[in-house]
C-alpha cells in the first residue's frame, strides 16, 4: 500500500507535499494524515520532551516516600521509573515513528474505527481536567509574581490572560511546540539546578543524616515508588505517536529509547529529590509552599514562582492540548486550530478554582486513580497488538479505511482493557505494572482464538 494512496483516504492532507523539506512545515496545519513533513531533529526532539514533562505532582511523589526509602533508594527509584518511561515511549511510538501516523489512527487496528472512543477518552478527558488545573496554578504563580513586585494582585486576570496565551500558543501546532519547549528547556534547567541549591543551602543544617544511613526497603515500597514516578507520563506513553512522528527518520529504537529516558530524567530527578529534602527537613510535604513562604529569599520566591508557571505552558501546550485536539479531529472531522481552540475553552469549563480546594483533593485522587487504572492496559494492548499482532507491519489503506475490516469495536480490545483494569484497581499501589501480563495475554488469546475478532487480525 502506497502512502498516495493511504492519504487520500483522509479527507485532510491538502497542506501534505513530498517536495516540502524536513525541516518546514505551515505552523498549525497539524492532520491525522500520515506524515511526512518532520521537523524535530534529535536535539530538537529530545529538548521538546525535557520542556514539556515538567510536572508540579513529581515534588509531591518525592514527598510521599520520605521515611520509606532513603536518599539512594529515591534516587534509583527515580532513575528506573525514568528508564522504564524510556522504553514504554520507544515501544508505542514505534508505529507512529515509522509510518508519521497519530495515536488515535494508530489505536484503530486494535480497538476499531468506533472503539478508539475509549483510549481517545482515557487520554482526553484527563488532559482537558489538568490543562484547567495547571493553568490555574501557572496563573497562581504569576499572580503572586504581580503582587509582590508591583502590588497587583487579580487572579481571574492572570488566568484568563494565560489561558488565551496557551492558546494563541498552541493553534501554532508542534512548530511552535519545538520553539516553546527548546527556548523553555533552557529556563527549567537553569531554575532547577537553582532550586536544588538553594534548598540544600537554605535547609543543609535540617538535613537528616539518616536520609543516607537509613536502611529503607528494596521491597514492593521501593517498586512502588518507581511506579509513582512512571505514573507521571502514563498518560503520554499512549498518545507517544502523536510526537514521534514529528520526529526525523532515523533514529534506531536504542537511540530513541535513550533520547526519552534522558530527557525526562533531570527533570523528574530535580523535583523529586527536592520536594525528598524539602519534606525531610521541613515536614511539609509541599515544596511549593515551603518556597512561597521563603519571604526573606525574594530571588528564591521569583525564580520558583515563574518555573512554576512556565512549566504549565511547556507541559500543558505539549502533553494537555494535542491528545485531545487529535481526539477532536478524528471524531468530529475538525481542523487542528479550530480543535485546539476547543480544548483550550474546555479547560475554562473545568472550573479549575474548584479543584484547588482542599475538599476537592479525595475526588480529584479518585478520578486519577480511575483513569490510571486503564492506562496500563490500553498500553499493554496497543504494544501487543502492533509487535504480535501485526509484527511491525501496518497496512496503511485499513488504517484510514472506515469500512474496512477495523470498522466498528473490536470486543477483544474491550475486554482486555476490562481484564487489565480489574487487575490495576485490585493492586493499587503497582497497577501499572499489574496490569500489563492480563491485559496484553487476554487481548493476544482473543484475537488468535475468538472468531468476532479474526477480521481484526487479517
Amino acid at each position: 500500500m502506497t502512502l498516495s494512496t493511504s492519504r487520500s483516504t483522509t479527507g485532510d492532507d491538502s497542506h501534505v507535499n513530498p517536495a516540502v523539506s524536513h525541516d518546514t512545515k505551515a505552523a498549525g496545519h497539524e492532520s491525522l494524515a500520515p506524515q511526512q513533513t518532520r521537523i524535530m531533529g534529535r536535539l530538537s526532539y529530545l529538548l521538546a520532551w525535557f520542556g514539556g514533562c515538567v510536572s508540579i505532582g513529581t515534588f509531591t511523589m518525592g514527598s510521599s516516600v520520605v521515611g520509606t526509602l532513603n536518599l539512594v533508594q529515591a534516587t534509583l527509584a527515580i532513575a528506573i521509573g525514568c528508564f522504564v518511561i524510556g522504553i514504554a515511549l520507544a515501544l508505542n511510538g514505534a508505529a507512529g515513528y515509522k509510518y508519521g501516523i497519530p495515536f488515535m489512527v494508530q489505536a484503530r487496528s486494535a480497538f476499531g474505527f468506533s472503539g478508539t472512543r475509549l483510549p481517545g477518552l482515557v487520554r482526553a478527558v484527563p488532559a482537558i481536567v489538568w490543562y484547567g488545573f495547571q493553568s490555574w496554578i501557572g496563573a497562581g504563580a504569576l499572580n503572586m509574581v504581580s503582587s509582590t513586585l508591583f502590588g497587583f494582585d487579580n487572579l481571574i486576570f492572570f488566568f484568563i490572560t494565560f489561558q488565551l496565551l496557551q492558546i494563541a500558543l498552541s493553534v501554532l501546532g508542534f512548530q511552535g511546540i519545538k520553539w516553546l519547549e527548546n527556548v523553555g528547556s533552557a529556563f527549567i534547567l537553569c531554575s532547577l539546578v537553582y532550586m536544588f541549591y538553594s534548598t540544600v543551602q537554605r535547609y543543609g543544617d535540617e538535613l537528616s543524616a539518616s536520609m543516607l544511613t537509613m536502611d529503607g526497603s528494596w521491597g514492593m515500597p521501593f517498586w512502588g515508588a518507581t511506579m509513582l514516578f512512571l505514573g507521571i507520563y502514563s498518560t503520554m506513553m499512549l498518545n507517544v505517536s502523536d510526537y514521534a512522528r514529528e520526529h526525523k527518520e532515523g533514529t534506531g529504537p536504542g537511540l530513541l529509547t535513550t533520547i526519552y529516558a534522558m530527557s525526562i530524567l533531570p527533570c523528574t530527578l530535580f523535583m523529586g529529590l527536592i520536594g525528598y529534602m524539602v519534606s525531610e527537613a521541613t515536614g511539609v510535604a509541599d515544596p511549593i509552599q515551603v518556597f512561597s513562604n521563603a519571604v526573606d529569599n525574594t530571588p528564591l520566591l521569583m525564580t520558583t514562582l515563574l518555573f512554576i508557571a512556565f512549566a504549565q505552558v511547556t507541559t500543558n501546550v505539549l502533553n494537555n492540548v494535542v491528545p485531545p485536539t487529535y481526539v477532536l479531529m478524528d471524531a468530529f472531522k475538525l481542523k487542528f486550530r479550530t480543535a485546539t481552540v476547543i480544548v483550550g475553552l474546555l479547560a475554562f469549563a473545568t472550573f479549575p478554582w474548584e479543584l484547588v480546594k482542599d475538599e476537592s483533593a479525595a475526588g480529584l485522587q479518585l478520578f486519577v486513580q480511575t483513569y490510571s487504572a486503564f492506562l496500563g492496559p490500553i498500553f499493554a494492548i496497543l504494544v501487543v497488538d502492533y509487535y504480535l499482532i501485526r509484527r511491525r507491519t501496518l497496512d496503511l489503506g485499513k488504517l484510514y479505511d472506515a469500512d474496512g475490516p477495523y470498522r466498528g469495536v473490536n470486543p477483544a480490545a474491550l475486554i482486555a482493557t476490562a481484564a487489565g483494569a480489574i487487575v490495576a484497581l485490585t493492586f493499587s499501589s503497582v497497577s501499572w505494572y499489574a496490569s500489563l501480563l492480563p491485559a496484553g495475554l487476554t487481548y493476544l488469546l482473543l484475537m488468535k482464538t475468538w472468531a468476532p475478532c479474526r477480521r481484526f487480525s487479517d
